[in-house]
């Protein structure tokens, strides 16, 4: 016989811990990732304003930004939430017929 616990956890609560335990600190990385690419898009904006201004800027720090822009920009892809898994084998249409 296990013991019942006195305040039993709400679902949606239990949800959100064990997507945390799945993703840790997935919302402070997504932060990092957001800051960070806006960081390199401004610094690339910068630099292509001051191209388009007659300015010398040098083809390296242009690399870099867009390396940083791309980089950034696919770590925020990948980091993002997984959906939700549908059956393999189940289409919306097979489920639609099991009830006929």
């Amino acid at each position: 016989m296990t013991p019942q616990s006195p305040h039993p956890l709400d679902p949606q609560l239990k949800a959100k811990l064990q997507e945390e335990l799945r993703t840790p600190w997935q919302s402070l990385r997504r932060a990092l990732w957001i800051a960070l690419e806006a960081s390199a898009a401004l610094g690339l904006m910068i630099m292509v304003l001051r191209l388009v201004g007659g300015e010398a800027v040098r083809p390296n720090d242009v690399l870099i930004q867009v390396g940083a822009v791309v980089l950034f920009g696919y770590l925020l892809w990948k980091d993002r939430s997984p959906k939700p898994e549908v059956n393999p084998g189940q289409t919306g249409e097979s489920t639609s017929r099991k009830g006929r």
